[in-house]
């Protein structure tokens, strides 16, 4: 059987421009990155009169290491899409480095369900996380120099709050001490890195909806405070025309394909349990513009990347989705249901029981909380048994939900047609009511408590007094009424990773809070999480290697 990368390196691509006309995009929108990737530019979206295609978003059920196949069935389905005539157009997150050479690997989809040149999406592809970096690393540096230079902003160097970064998992950086080795080399302080994809950068870069929107969101970010705990922002340190200078080209939406020749963006990439979890606005608003059908994804499971989509992403952006998909596979499920990954290979109806809970409460959501048409798409193994794939359908309908089984990895869009039907069918006969699952009149408590019980299932939460304390100092700030953006582990419905399928009679510890002022929301600190990962003790960069002609293998 060949590998993600054999495969999509055995598929001969079309030039980009090709792709481009199959989009309708005209050649003066065209910024061609070599043969086979390009950049939009975003005056397509002010300048098309087109209407607005319908927009299908495309969740999980809580991950497990079993896999769920959600990037993957979200290129089946466009491709299924376009088998059956449809003029779709995919928007999906760039891949982080980090990942890449983690544990996780890529992030372009598998199988025949591909997103393409994969060697380039999964790596430097064209840039826009270098800029992202650097705009991250200069604002820290002119915060610094400020400082050096006689602080006449009054800035506390024990208060401030933004880090360096670098799109790698380094947990050497996490902490560090720098400005040593006398005065001329600096203030001495406690320090820190993230991985770029957890920099407010990034989630500015992604909500943003023009340049003069960037520039707006750039100078509200709240960089530190002063000794009279007043706060700092990159626009009191001048630094706002630097920043999107280095910025204003990456914002432009990359253009690649799908293995049979579906336009594809690839644009952002926050992370979804750290961040909001979804690609930019604009490239999701280009795929509209350009597709009868948009298709995107949101990171992780529904209770994380679709809760942050809805409730962030379309808040803000005025987005009304028309569908919703939720991908599930047995193996996933029966591992909710207690079985160990060795073991998921045999028919196990008792525990696909006890682990079907989870996807019904995400059905349920999307279902009762948004008020949004859905259906299941069940990535089929051929370790799936007909009586196990029949008890899914059943539960499913029990709810009103239809269930297709999809077989986009194997098959490609053939194997999403099925699929691709369904959507069709949600988008022209079950209109939706789309609401949010919070209003943003209540407290900043109200609004955690709402999600905890509405989208988690729990009772409530738990506050401890640094997070009271901060919640007191961002309500007096004015912060209040922002939507908040939940970092928590992506493996529960709660903050114990510990506790799978659809746990109840749990409260959410919230141990902290931050604002993110030009990104526009609440970032609420629960369990472990981390804004710098580690590398496993086998990192993916072991098995990666270049060959004497330049060819990548070992890419997942």
């Amino acid at each position: 059987m060949k590998s993600d990368i054999e495969i999509a390196q055995s598929v001969e691509m079309q030039p980009i421009t090709e792709i481009a006309k199959v989009a309708g995009i005209d050649e003066k929108y065209i910024e061609q990155y070599g043969r086979y990737k390009a950049k939009i530019d975003y005056a397509l979206l002010n300048e098309s009169e087109r209407k607005n295609g319908k927009l299908i978003l495309v969740t999980a059920i809580t991950p497990t290491p079993a896999g769920e196949g959600k990037t993957t069935t979200t290129i089946g389905l466009a491709d299924g899409l376009k088998r059956i005539g449809k003029n779709v157009v995919v928007a999906l997150r760039e891949p982080s480095l980090g990942p890449v050479f983690g544990v996780k690997g890529g992030a372009a989809g598998g199988g025949y369900a591909q997103v393409v040149p994969m060697e380039d999406i999964n790596l430097h592809f064209t840039g826009d996380f270098h800029a992202i970096g650097a705009a991250n690393n200069l604002l820290a540096a002119m915060l610094d120099n400020h400082i050096y230079q006689g602080n006449s902003l009054n800035i506390d160097p024990r208060r401030i709050t933004w880090k360096r970064c670098v799109d790698m998992n380094d947990r050497q950086l996490r902490f560090v001490t720098d400005g040593l080795g006398g005065r001329v080399n600096g203030t001495p302080r406690e320090d820190g890195y993230d991985i770029t994809v957890a920099s407010e950068i990034m989630a500015v870069f992604c909500l943003s909806k023009s340049i003069t929107d960037l520039k707006e969101r750039l100078s509200r970010i709240i960089v530190g405070y002063t000794y009279d705990e007043k706060p700092v922002t990159a626009g009191d340190l001048k630094a706002v025309g630097a920043m999107t200078a280095l910025l204003k080209d990456a914002l432009k939406p990359n253009l690649v394909q799908t293995l049979e020749g579906t336009p594809a963006f690839i644009h952002g990439g926050p992370f979804a349990n750290i961040a909001h979890g979804c690609n930019s606005v604009i490239a999701t608003r280009m795929a509209m513009k350009l597709g009868d059908y948009a298709i995107t994804e949101a990171g992780f499971g529904a209770d994380l990347g679709a809760e942050k989509f809805l409730d962030i992403k379309c808040r803000m952006a005025g987005l009304n989705p028309d569908a919703v998909v939720i991908v599930a596979t047995i193996r996933a499920l029966k591992m909710h249901g207690g079985v160990a990954k060795s073991d998921l290979g045999a028919e196990n109806l008792e525990a696909l029981e006890k682990g079907i809970p989870n996807l019904l409460r995400h059905v349920s959501n999307i279902k009762n909380v948004y008020k949004l048409p859905s259906v299941v798409a069940v990535n089929r193994f051929p370790t799936d048994t007909d009586a196990e794939i029949e008890l899914i359908i059943n539960k499913c309908k029990e709810i009103g939900v239809n269930v297709v089984l999809s077989n986009v990895w194997a098959e490609g869009g053939k194997g999403g047609e099925e699929l691709a039907k369904e959507v069709v069918r949600l988008c022209d006969e079950e209109k939706g009511d789309f609401t949010f699952s919070y209003d943003l009149d209540g407290t900043i408590e109200d609004k955690i408590t709402t999600v905890v019980k509405r989208i988690y299932g729990g009772d409530g939460i738990n506050v401890t007094p640094q997070a009271k304390k901060e919640i007191d100092r961002l309500t007096a700030l004015g912060f209040d009424k922002c939507p908040i953006c939940v970092a928590k582990t992506q493996y529960s419905f709660s903050d114990d990773q510990t506790k799978l399928g659809a746990p109840e009679n749990f409260t959410v510890t919230v141990k902290n809070v931050r604002v993110s002022a030009g990104a526009g929301f609440i970032v609420v600190l629960t369990g472990d999480i981390m804004t710098m990962p580690g590398l496993p003790k086998v990192p993916a960069a072991e098995k990666i290697d270049v060959d004497e002609n330049g060819k990548i293998s070992g890419l997942f």
